[in-house]
């Protein structure tokens, strides 16, 4: 059964996601704040976390930097702020997913389902290793190594990184990857990609502004060179 780590300081929304969670058969516990966010992910392991930003005792971008010192538990932020430089910072900081305040219940469930999918390990996985001239990238252990220090990626990057790099030459087009990635629901969401093109860019690449290993086809969508 999925455990959900609710952390919104409203309690109507909470009670709304409670109750709709349960009725599906999952296993929920809440919290109000970010410190009680952190204390209750460790004790009880959530699958997916679902954290509002604007928390009583600090901003909801401390929580997301507080659990990824330790765990790459999927993390979607359910916020009312719009503006895309909070977006990016939240995702920088770790999370996988960004809703927006006030949203629909069924595309918040099917983004934490598809969330949950991407963590989960994949059965018979092989254990080839691709090397560029500045990382490594481990398909078996799930790891990114560059110039000698692992690169920490969230789950949403990795899946992403790992699409492209099982393709490697070839032209991966936008659709396949928003289907692959999130799931059949976001074939047109192509700012996903730029988000997160933009952010294994700025980890994994020497010069961002001038990628050489992940690449751009304007209009069609993207391909990764070692």
């Amino acid at each position: 059964m999925t455990r959900v780590l609710v952390v919104d300081d409203e309690p109507q929304i909470v009670r709304a996601l409670v109750i709709n969670l349960k009725a599906r058969k999952y296993e929920v516990d809440a919290a109000h704040d970010g410190a009680s966010a952190l204390e209750l992910a460790a004790a009880r392991h959530p699958d997916v976390v679902v954290l509002d930003l604007g928390l009583p005792d600090m901003d909801g971008v401390e929580v997301i930097k507080g659990l990824r010192g330790w765990t790459r538990v999927p993390i979607i932020v359910l916020s009312a702020r719009h503006a895309s430089d909070e977006k990016v910072e939240a995702l920088d900081a770790g999370a996988d997913d960004y809703v927006t305040k006030p949203f629909g219940m069924d595309e918040l469930l099917a983004r934490m389902r598809a969330a949950v999918r991407r963590a989960e390990p994949v059965a018979g996985e092989d254990d080839s290793v691709v090397a560029t001239e500045s990382f490594t990238v481990d398909l078996a252990a799930k790891k990114v190594n560059r110039g000698g220090t692992d690169v920490r990626l969230t789950p949403t990057e990795w899946h992403l990184l790992e699409v492209l790099v099982r393709n490697a030459g070839r032209l991966v087009s936008q659709t396949q990857l928003l289907q692959e990635v999130w799931g059949p629901a976001y074939r047109t969401e192509t700012n996903y990609l730029r988000v997160y093109l933009a952010q294994l860019r700025r980890k994994l690449e020497v010069d961002p502004s001038h990628p050489r290993h992940f690449i751009t086809e304007p209009g069609m969508g993207y391909r990764f060179e070692a």
